[in-house]
């Protein structure tokens, strides 16, 4: 049983790992280093119920701040990790260097840069922080002009909470359907659909050339000639592991810190968890990492068990969901760009009440319920197994019946 462990990271993943060893009994000495100043909190909220003003920041916590006290876990907030010696066993907070027999590594991802907005001197942003929240939030309401650069989760998610809050949204996607690369053009569409009824100016195929200031205005320049003009620009366009400290510490990093299905890094006692985490996935058969809420709860749990010596397998399937307007849904699997030939779309899918499988061959790699939600157990079910596409495809065949 290690002496102490250091968890490094302030989201999910890192406070599950925490909760979850006190939980499993360990009585050592526990250190989490959290960056922001904050204990650990979730971040789905911060695009969902936080920016439609249902939630209140301080309640996206994993747990309340007293908790870390009366569990004995010597929290540090404000305190960024910058070096790593692995062969010493100590992580660099500034100039103390801090011991630890096992570590976990939990540093998240971090916006992708658009250094074409970061150097317009506009009113531009981006959004991962409780800050960056409550921030956009304050602005929302009718009259405010919002621009949203990218259609992705995050993207999309902003758009329809400013939408709701009365204010204009247009929407600049550079692929032909927002969520193209994610969910292919059958349910690509269906979102791109939706959010035009609900008055979303979303663009595609939309080749930025130009961001500017003019007084109070946004002035974004479009490679068709046109243009829009907004009060503040949102840039979602995609997120990256953040790997500084592994790199600093000489760990193997491929697209993230690359670990085993245990979560052990290259190196002696340290493991990777969440986000940042680029794991060997037993199920699917190849390294994997994914940027959503589940994977970090089941990666803060399985690197808790490990740290104090378990051999768990990180093999949960990625789960997402997302709450948009009246619309919500549930994904289970992955399915990656070439790693399927075939949607298959069962229900009332103009009502946008339906199901969808992604099949490679007669295999289903992922799926998903769009307002269907006495589907989501049939969906984790079905996901991974083969079927006759054509009884699936079937809607007189109920899904409990494949």
């Amino acid at each position: 049983m290690p002496d102490r462990i250091v968890v490094v990271g302030g989201g999910l993943a890192a406070g599950t790992a925490v909760v979850e060893l006190r939980e499993r009994g360990y009585e050592g000495e526990l250190v989490l280093l959290a960056a922001e100043d904050h204990p650990p909190y979730e971040r789905p909220p911060l695009s969902k119920a936080v920016l439609l003003g249902e939630a209140e920041p301080d309640s996206t916590g994993v747990k309340d701040p007293q908790w870390y006290a009366d569990h004995d876990v010597q929290l540090r907030t404000g305190a960024r990790a910058d070096g790593l010696h692995t062969g010493r066993r100590q992580v660099l907070v500034g100039r103390e260097a801090i011991g630890y027999d096992t570590l976990l590594l939990a540093t998240g991802a971090r916006p992708r840069r658009f250094p074409m907005a970061d150097n317009s001197g506009a009113s531009v942003s981006y959004l991962r922080t409780i800050e960056d929240s409550a921030a956009l939030r304050a602005r929302f309401g009718p009259g405010f002009r919002l621009g949203v650069l990218g259609g992705g989760w995050i993207g999309l998610e902003a758009a329809a909470a400013a939408r709701t809050s009365g204010a204009e949204v247009t929407v600049l996607e550079s692929m032909d359907l927002p969520l193209l690369r994610v969910l292919g053009p059958e349910v690509a569409g269906v979102m791109a659909e939706m959010h035009r009824e609900h008055g979303v100016d979303l663009r595609t195929s939309a080749d930025v050339t130009g961001i500017s200031r003019t007084d109070d205005e946004v002035h974004v320049a479009l490679g068709d000639g046109s243009g829009v003009v907004v009060d503040h620009l949102l840039v979602g366009v995609g997120v990256e592991p953040d790997t500084t400290l592994a790199e600093v510490g000489g760990l193997v990093v491929e697209n993230g810190i690359r670990t085993d299905r245990h979560l052990r890094t290259s190196a002696e006692g340290v493991y990777a968890a969440g986000d940042v985490a680029n794991a060997d996935h037993p199920l699917l058969g190849r390294p994997l990492r994914v940027e959503h809420w589940d994977t970090a709860i089941q990666h803060g749990k399985v690197a808790a068990a490990n740290l104090l010596g378990g051999e768990v397998d990180a093999d949960a399937l990625p789960y997402f969901f997302t709450d948009q307007y009246d619309f919500g849904m549930e994904y289970v699997g992955h399915a990656a760009p070439g790693g399927y030939d075939r949607v298959v779309l069962r229900g009332d899918v103009e009502g946008r009440t339906f199901t969808a499988w992604w099949l490679d061959g007669d295999r289903v790699v992922a799926g998903m319920h769009a307002n269907d939600w006495d589907a989501i157990d049939d969906v984790r079910r079905i996901v991974g197994t083969t079927v006759d596409a054509t009884r699936l495809a079937d809607d007189g065949v109920a899904l409990g019946d494949l």
